[in-house]
């Protein structure tokens, strides 16, 4: 993986300078930036979405391919979030309290749907890592930051008995999400403990007992979206449920055509309404961030 991207820097030296000297003077000056920026609705136009994620260093995921620590410089990442969202088709960001507010002060949220993360307690490789109980964002918060759309993942593992805890809070999470109208994204997966690490099992049927799940959750699902994994035959798991979905990208790695192919071909079904990606675009082989995003987002939008 390249060191740094190819394309020209969207942010300089003077622009960090300044994200700095307002964190350290003036914390108030976030809550200000996310009030008067400039929103747009959720849905508009082909009423698809383009959705940058970069929620990874919360929940201790640094690394990308073989470098273990390739999201630690955040100086890099907010770099690479400037040159997506500054591409034609992107529709918004997805992170954590911390990263969002960073982008607001430095200027990038205007017209973008920002997604709050509500990250996961359970850190990858911890003894506690299905405890999946919520650690950012929460509705309170996202409506007092007017963020547009709140996002949280549940991991279901039938043999653990912390699972019914997270599916408690999930569900009381979305419960909040409908009564503040704030429409929420739940990623869930089928999940289980093999040689000591949690692993996601993506298996067809897997995928849509996870939906079949996760549509049940909450005292109602009026604001609920899906952000599911591509796995073979979506059209069966897309047939498990009437909620708009969002499509995972998933870790980079393998054949970036192959990958693109499979994005393209689940797009194409009912209730597919776009691709929340990360690593993938942001960290891509050739560090070509804007030719990544550009793909993506053409696939999105239908260019």
């Amino acid at each position: 993986m390249p060191d740094r991207i190819v394309n020209e820097p969207v942010l300089t030296g003077a622009d960090f300078d300044r994200l700095r000297e307002l964190r350290l003077e003036n914390p108030d000056a976030i809550a200000e930036v996310l009030a008067a920026r400039a929103r747009r609705p959720l849905i508009r136009g082909d009423k698809r979405l383009m959705i940058v994620a970069a929620d990874h260093p919360a929940r201790g995921a640094l690394g990308v391919g073989a470098d273990p620590m390739a999201m630690a410089d955040r100086y890099d990442l907010l770099q690479r979030m400037a040159v997506a969202v500054s591409r034609p088709g992107v529709d918004g960001v997805l992170g954590t309290p911390d990263v969002i507010e960073d982008l607001a002060l430095l200027g990038l949220l205007d017209d973008k749907i920002v997604v709050g993360s509500m990250n996961r307690g359970g850190l990858r490789g911890a003894s506690f890592e299905i405890d999946d109980r919520y650690t950012a964002y929460d509705v309170p918060a996202m409506v007092r930051d007017g963020i547009d759309f709140g996002k949280l993942l549940i991991r279901v593992d039938l043999e653990d008995p912390s699972t019914v805890a997270t599916m408690e809070a999930t569900a009381r999470a979305v419960d909040a999400a409908a009564a503040a109208r704030l429409p929420i994204m739940l990623e869930p997966f089928m999940s289980r403990r093999t040689d000591g690490k949690i692993v996601n099992d993506l298996s067809t049927d897997a995928v849509i007992n996870s939906v079949a799940i996760t549509n049940g959750l909450g005292n109602s699902s009026a604001y609920s979206w899906l952000k599911l994994p591509v796995v073979d035959d979506m059209e069966r798991v897309m047939a498990a449920t009437t909620l708009p979905t969002l499509l995972l990208g998933g870790d980079p790695g393998g054949d970036p055509e192959a990958v693109y192919a499979s994005w393209a071909k689940a797009l194409c079904l009912p209730g597919v309404h776009g691709l929340v990606v990360g690593r993938t675009l942001l960290y891509p082989g050739d560090g070509d961030v804007a030719a990544a995003v550009d793909t993506a987002a053409a696939l999105v939008h239908g260019a």
